[in-house]
Parts: structure tokens; C-alpha cells; sequence
């Protein structure tokens, strides 16, 4: 996949997310894709994105949600975006408050389809915008650190020795 068809694949993925169209976001992916959402947890298979979709993001984001995607590139299999999103809060215990966040996504693709979405988002801008009480917030974050050393990828990182990188190990 190069730059310009990357960028079709986002436009569909951007307009199903803010449209709340599970079905339709989900067919972005791989039949084994993964979204990894550091809210609601990873999914995997076009059901369980569909659902994450449509039943938990957008019914928590509410009918105003918007996400656009930015600068795209693409390198054949690997594909990066640079992104806004807002929404109103439907959670009742945070509704009406407007949250508005960057993000910066990786996208592993295969046969013009995303396999594997990951992003890097500061929820702890959201949370702020949506009064999260402080301990709660400080709760959450350290879930968040735990879950970023728990990652392989982190785990190999740490595993090696300043500079390995550059050797190639």
C-alpha cells in the first residue's frame, strides 16, 4: 500500500468512527485484525472491533464524536497518522463535559487492510478535561504504566543495553 490508498483506507476508518459504524470500521481490518484501545482493551476480529465501535466507544463519546486523521505516510505494511478527536461525554458520571485529544497511530497493514491499530494518546488530557477526581487519575495512569511494561515490545526494549539498537540487536 503506498501513501495516497492509505490515506482512502483512513477516510473510511475516520468517517465509519465518527458515523458510530461498527460494521463499517470494522471492515477496515483483517478478518484476525486488532484494535488496541487503552480504554476498552484490545479486540480482535472484525465482531469484536464492530462491537467495541458501536457499543462502547461511541456510546461513550456520544453523538458529536469526531476523529480526523492527519499527514498520513504509509511504507507498504506500516502506516502512521497523526490525529484529533472530540467528543461530548455521554458516560453519565462525566456527561456533557467536551474532551478534545491528539494521538499519533501506527497501523500494520495486510492485503490494503488494517491487521494491527495501535496509538499513543495522552488520556491523561481527557481525563483531566472530564474532571476524573485526582486519585482515580493517578489509579488509572499507573494501570496504563503497568500495561506499557507488560508489552513485549517494551520487555525487549528494556531487556537490551543503550545503543544495542544501532548494532541491530
Amino acid at each position: 500500500m503506498n501513501t495516497p490508498e492509505f490515506g482512502e483506507l483512513l477516510n473510511c476508518f475516520s468517517s465509519a468512527a465518527e458515523a458510530g459504524d461498527g460494521e463499517a470500521f470494522a471492515a477496515c481490518f483483517t478478518e484476525d485484525g486488532i484494535y488496541h484501545d487503552y480504554v476498552y482493551g484490545d479486540h480482535q476480529g472484525r465482531a469484536e472491533i464492530a462491537h467495541m465501535m458501536t457499543d462502547m466507544f461511541h456510546r461513550d463519546a456520544g453523538e458529536d464524536y469526531r476523529w480526523e486523521m492527519f499527514d498520513p505516510i504509509c511504507d507498504g505494511n506500516l502506516a502512521y497518522a497523526w490525529s484529533l478527536s472530540s467528543f461530548t461525554s455521554a458516560v453519565p458520571e462525566f456527561a456533557g463535559k467536551r474532551v478534545v485529544i491528539d494521538g499519533m497511530s501506527r497501523f500494520e497493514l495486510r492485503d490494503g487492510l488494517i491487521s494491527d491499530y495501535r496509538e499513543s494518546v495522552n488520556g491523561g488530557v481527557a481525563m483531566a478535561q472530564l474532571g476524573v477526581e485526582p486519585e482515580r487519575l493517578t489509579k488509572i495512569c499507573a494501570k496504563w504504566g503497568r500495561m506499557l511494561n507488560e508489552q513485549p515490545a517494551t520487555k525487549k526494549f528494556l531487556a537490551r543495553s543503550k545503543g544495542a539498537w544501532k548494532d541491530g540487536s
